[in-house]
């Protein structure tokens, strides 16, 4: 049985990482994943400032790729084939991962191919990870995870990060069908602006989910959380405060499986308007952010159940940076349960849910394997050929 190793590089955003991946048989084992996040950087921004993460790029891949090496036990002698996140992305700053793979492949004489980042993410779902030569999974991972020869297929992917929301079927590994997209934000994109509008930081996924949960409910409230994701409409009791708030459900009902969040932030933003003076009240931050929170889970479940409905998957993941949501995964963990039980659900480690190389390296593996040796001795020649796209598709 061959043993694969895959050095991985993602520079798509403001994430400089680095990834050492055995694979070995159908497995997939981090022997290393180093990230290093310029969120702080970023924050009073209010976004991330593309020329800006490229220069922090610069300065940290080096360091970063030598700490992969050192952690995995590794040398780039024994490394069989190198790949990078060709886009989609931010130009200045994929150039500085493409440029940085690119003198890799050519030092070395290594093979280097290129990866979607939205594939990476959905290979997220492939990946455990092993440190001490150990593996480190709970028993909930363990159910989790899955191995290439599993009969998964067709899988629905809900993906859900900063610049992506897509409903993705998969009849086989690497081969994709987009059936439903956002026509306007992403939602991670409107969590960001809606945690701007509040005030209350970035980036806005893990601070509006925080504030969300200061939201005070009972749970004779909402018993059931998979009635309340399906629901169409509600009005939001909010227990011990004067503010009574309903958001919209953008496109719930709307035929398709398109999505739209950029008329649920303007609502946020219009709640806010007509109460300035309530933004320093921090149960009123905690009951917009779980209004708007709930009617974007809302909105993805219903639109993912009504696309299993009609395309009968075996497997229902959950894909993207968003995908760390407790609630999301909890409240479509609990919608699949009881409206398609015997649909797998897979979810991947919160630790691969925002960007890593791990991810680049996982889908890298998939691709080399369907690979014929004609393509492989042509992925040689990748530092001279590859090239970043800020706009690839996903195909």
């Amino acid at each position: 049985m061959s043993n694969i190793l895959i050095l991985a590089v993602e520079t798509s955003c403001d994430e400089t990482a680095v990834s050492v991946l055995q694979f070995q048989g159908n497995d997939l084992t981090i022997l290393a994943n180093e990230v290093s996040s310029q969120v702080k950087l970023h924050a009073k921004w209010g976004g991330v400032v593309p020329n800006l993460a490229a220069r922090e790029h610069v300065k940290n891949i080096v360091p970063i790729f030598k700490l992969a090496l050192k952690n995995a036990g590794v040398s780039m002698q024994d490394i069989d084939f190198i790949a990078v996140t060709e886009g989609p992305g931010l130009i200045p700053a994929l150039m500085v991962g493409n440029n940085f793979a690119k003198t890799l492949a050519y030092l070395w004489g290594k093979p280097l191919i290129g990866i979607h980042h939205i594939e990476g993410h959905i290979y997220a779902n492939f990946v455990r990870e092993m440190t001490n030569d150990k593996f480190q999974m709970t028993k909930a991972k363990k159910l989790m995870t899955l191995k290439a020869n599993e009969a998964i297929f067709p899988v629905l992917c809900l993906v859900v990060s900063g610049g992506h929301t897509q409903l993705v079927l998969m009849k086989d590994h690497l081969k994709y069908e987009i059936i439903g997209q956002t026509l306007d934000d992403a939602v991670g994109e409107a969590f960001d602006k809606v945690a701007r509008i509040l005030g209350i930081g970035y980036p806005g996924g893990p601070v509006v989910a925080q504030r969300a949960m200061e939201f005070p409910m009972t749970n004779d409230q909402f018993p059931n959380k998979s009635q309340k994701s399906n629901s169409k409409s509600k009005e939001y009791e909010i227990q011990d405060t004067r503010y009574e708030i309903q958001f919209p459900r953008p496109m719930l009902n709307k035929q398709g499986f398109n999505f739209s969040f950029s008329g649920l932030k303007t609502a946020v933003l219009y709640e806010t308007k007509k109460h300035p003076e309530l933004l320093s009240d921090k149960k009123y931050i905690a009951a917009v952010c779980h209004e708007f929170q709930q009617a974007t889970i809302d909105v993805l479940i219903a639109k993912t159940l009504k696309a299993a409905e009609k395309f009968k998957p075996k497997t229902i993941m959950l894909a993207g940076g968003v995908s760390a949501n407790k609630e999301l995964r909890e409240q479509m963990g609990a919608a699949i349960s009881k409206s398609i039980p015997n649909t797998k659900y897979c979810i991947p480690d919160t630790s691969l849910t925002g960007d890593n190389a791990a991810m680049i390296a996982a889908a890298a593996a998939f691709r080399w394997q369907k690979m014929n040796e004609s393509q492989k001795k042509k992925a040689l020649n990748g530092w001279e050929n590859l090239q970043p796209y800020a706009n690839l598709k996903l195909k």
